[in-house]
């Protein structure tokens, strides 16, 4: 794998990617600017003209619901650290003495921290999790988390669980965990749009519509296709930093097998069950913090927060890599599963 090109490419694709996020806000405020000043023109004539700031005020307003809803959203995901997040999704602390799997979950954790340079998060465990699966969160190294299945710890060896870590060390290092609430909190910033439609469009105390309908129908139709955008950007950023953690982790361990097998074996999960990836923590909260989330439908998969599992498996070997079936594997242990032993049994 060539990682450091890989790396080059993710990073300039994220740039672009939050250029267009700018644009399409600046297209949003034009969008609503034209459907007021279309309602001005329809109800009142455009023999008077437009009031004194007219545009200046709507484009405040839009900014306001977009920045506030930013500010809000941004700021619960912020409120009790990475810890708070991950206890909410049902994980605890790891327990080294009570476990060789979390045992060794630490120390992995801790040896890669050290070689990246970095703080090490707190290791935590979401126990009642069979998937493999872990995520990253935390506004930044201070408050950082790393959580792993119960899912993982069973069905990995040493070294894919440290390509797993890695590729969730390189989210912390990044920054990604940081821009992702970000991001979240800006799409839920382009949503209040939508609910300002809402608000406009619903009848009065007697039931009876007024012009304000319209203009909340017109600025609804604005709102969510501004969220919609909003939310594909979002995706397709989340999508380049999937990329870049890939390349990453195969870097920092030299070992492609590490991550690339624990990718294969999701799939391998994935075949066995036809359940989601991600399990029972797929909540759009979190999809971006997760190593592998599911989406169905060529719309789910347009809105999905990480790249499909066959091109990421694709990008690190080079071609195609038959998936492996979810096995327990100890340390030390050689893994031959390959497709065969993924299908289900007849």
């Amino acid at each position: 794998m060539r990682f450091f090109e890989h790396q080059r490419h993710a990073r300039g694709q994220t740039r672009r990617l939050l250029f267009w996020f700018g644009v399409m806000v600046a297209l949003l405020v034009l969008a609503i600017n034209a459907v007021l000043a279309l309602a001005w023109q329809i109800t009142v004539g455009g023999a008077l003209g437009y009031p004194a700031h007219f545009f200046t005020v709507n484009t405040a307003v839009t900014l306001l619901f977009v920045l506030g809803g930013w500010w809000l959203e941004t700021t619960q995901l912020q409120s009790g650290g990475g810890r708070a997040l991950a206890m909410r999704l049902g994980a605890r602390e790891a327990r080294p003495s009570a476990s060789e799997d979390e045992r060794r979950f630490v120390h992995i954790v801790q040896e890669l921290s050290i070689a990246a340079g970095m703080r090490p998060p707190e290791a935590m465990v979401l126990p009642r999790e069979a998937s493999i699966n872990a995520l990253a969160t935390g506004w930044d190294a201070r408050d950082a988390v790393v959580a792993v299945t119960q899912g993982a710890l069973d069905a990995l060896t040493r070294e894919e669980m440290q390509g797993l870590v890695a590729h969730e060390l390189s989210h912390i290092r990044e920054g990604d965990t940081r821009l992702n609430m970000r991001l979240a909190g800006m799409v839920f910033g382009l949503e209040m749009i939508y609910r300002m439609g809402q608000a406009l469009a619903r009848p009065d105390a007697r039931g009876r519509r007024h012009v304000a309908t319209f203009i909340g129908l017109g600025v609804m139709a604005v709102g969510w296709l501004g969220w919609l955008a909003g939310h594909a950007l979002q995706a397709a950023v989340s999508r380049q930093r999937e990329h870049l953690a890939d390349a990453r982790a195969v870097q920092w361990t030299r070992n492609r097998d590490g991550l690339g097998r624990v990718l294969r074996k999701v799939m391998g999960q994935q075949m066995r069950s036809g359940a989601s990836p991600s399990g029972r923590i797929d909540q759009p909260l979190v999809q971006h913090m997760l190593l592998v989330s599911g989406e169905s439908g060529w719309l789910g998969r347009w809105l999905d927060a990480h790249p499909p599992l066959p091109e990421r498996v694709r990008r690190i070997y080079g071609g195609k890599m038959p998936p492996l079936a979810p096995r327990h594997g100890r340390d030390g242990a050689t893994e031959t599963a390959s497709l065969a032993d993924a299908l289900p049994e007849a």
